[in-house]
């Protein structure tokens, strides 16, 4: 649900506002001055505000900057009695995204806030990706670049195929860049985090009362999208209720809030992505044929990143320049012996798993390239006669758990040899994954010299978020060690 913030001196009109977009469904909350707008910014969080001009004239016209200073996407519609519409292109030449003359009418402010609201949903999910990066002309890649380019223009729902940190999104947020509907929103949802019980309402909306704690009216995701792109990530995760429901808006490009009563036509483009071949799974059962049908009207396979070697080097250093920006540091590349073992290791991972392990090698290295000894011990220890060879026969690698656990209550876990690596991906992955998250964590308390709260800081997360994965991955630990008496 949507929270609006209004600034505006006239307690009749902020009251006629609140009273109107809280019947559709947004939050809002009201102040009369400058200083409490600024206030408010900090414990209300808005999405969008409200300003009247005369507010901003009584600030010299400098709450607009203040305000982008606090959140430089935060959409403003300035609000006025006036008719000069210099005054007009000058509050959008500051940086408003509207501006809407009084008398204000409920349609007309509505439509206001809707456009902008969907405007910055389309911006953020579009920062949130690579698509410069993603898209390398490799040999690898070029069947990708020639399905995209096709595709992108015509309004089929295309399946993406690609194992887990490939760049599905990325795939998916090019073809919507390259269509018809590149103006409209973008809209990507992780089906895996919906729960049974409240995906149809994120997917669909609700309405007041629909069920137990339904205080509001919700616009859902397809809702939010109209005229744009829905890309629905690991769709092989939605439930057998929700794939009947999904068919429905497949079919008739129509929704139903749950607990509505009338349906509501829509204008989207769907995309999916799975790490599985849907039609394996309508054989197994476990996903509608009829659905697959609707969405397999074009699909892509992206390959995995220790097929597209060429790329390594390209991603590494990209990577490295991002984590460079983040961390204030200035390393220059990598030491050859690390880009060869980039090439030879398998990348479970892909493309999510390269980016932390960079990240973490920039934020441990000390010289002015990244060494094999910044690298995290996995990816020595499944090599180890390569490990070896370029880091010395004397050389350990330190175990994930030093900061936490005595010595003694844990083993160095070793694969022996490429062809069990190759063989027990399943491990191989959950080590990755603990490679990837729990060292980093580590060698950033190492580094703030145990300090808690710095090291919190450092990784951008809360001290009670580092405690709590400490403490889970203390409990796995002990109990691994205990298994193997």
């Amino acid at each position: 649900m949507y929270k609006i913030l209004i600034v505006e001196q006239d307690i009749s009109t902020c009251i006629l506002l609140e009273n109107f977009f809280s019947k559709n469904g947004y939050i809002v909350y009201y102040v009369h001055s400058n200083k409490k707008a600024l206030l408010a910014l900090s414990f209300f969080n808005p999405d969008i505000a409200i300003i009247d001009y005369i507010v901003l004239v009584s600030t010299e016209k400098s709450l607009i900057k203040q305000f982008h200073e606090f959140n430089a996407y935060l959409p403003l519609i300035i609000i006025s009695d006036s008719t000069d519409i210099r005054i007009a292109v000058e509050m959008i030449k500051l940086g408003a995204h509207d501006y809407v003359m009084k008398p204000l009418f409920p349609d007309e402010i509505l439509m206001a806030v809707s456009k902008a609201l969907k405007e910055k949903l389309n911006q953020n999910y579009s920062t949130n990706c690579l698509p410069n990066l993603l898209f390398t002309d490799s040999k690898e890649f070029s069947e990708v670049l020639s399905q995209i380019a096709l595709v992108a223009p015509t309004n089929y729902s295309v399946i993406i195929y690609g194992e887990s940190g490939s760049g599905k999104e990325g795939i998916a947020l090019k073809i919507h860049s390259k269509s018809c509907r590149a103006n409209a929103p973008f809209i990507p949802i992780d089906c895996g985090t919906l729960s049974k019980e409240l995906a149809a309402s994120e997917l669909f909306g609700h309405e007041k009362g629909a069920f137990t704690g339904a205080s509001e009216q919700k616009i859902g995701i397809f809702e939010l999208a109209n005229g744009g792109t829905v890309f629905l990530d690991e769709v092989a995760n939605l439930s057998y209720d929700v794939q009947v429901a999904l068919l429905r808006v497949v079919q008739q490009r129509k929704i139903r809030r749950v607990g509505g009563k009338r349906d509501i036509p829509i204008n989207i483009r769907i995309v999916v992505a799975s790490n599985f071949r849907l039609w394996e799974l309508c054989q197994e059962g476990k996903f509608r044929e009829d659905l697959f049908h609707r969405f397999n009207e074009f699909s892509i396979e992206l390959p995995p990143l220790r097929n597209r070697k060429s790329d390594i080097s390209t991603y590494s250093l990209f990577f490295l320049a991002e984590s460079n920006e983040e961390l204030g540091k200035n390393i220059e590349g990598f030491n050859p012996d690390v880009i060869q073992l980039f090439l030879e290791y398998q990348w479970p991972g892909n493309l999510r798993e390269l980016k932390n392990i960079v990240k973490r090698a920039t934020l441990l290295e000390t010289s002015n390239v990244i060494q094999l000894t910044a690298l995290p011990f996995e990816m020595i220890d499944q090599y180890p006669f390569r490990g070896k060879q370029l880091l010395g026969e004397d050389h350990k690698a330190p175990h994930l758990l030093t900061f936490i656990l005595p010595e003694s209550q844990f083993q160095h876990d070793q694969v022996d040899k490429e062809k069990e690596y190759v063989t027990n991906n399943s491990y191989v992955l959950k080590k990755a994954s603990i490679g990837a998250e729990y060292e980093m964590i580590l060698e950033a308390i190492k580094l703030v010299n145990n300090n808690k709260s710095k090291a919190a800081l450092l990784l951008n997360i809360d001290r009670k978020t580092l405690y709590n994965k400490m403490k889970q991955y203390k409990e796995y630990s002990i109990t691994k060690a205990a298994s193997k008496k």
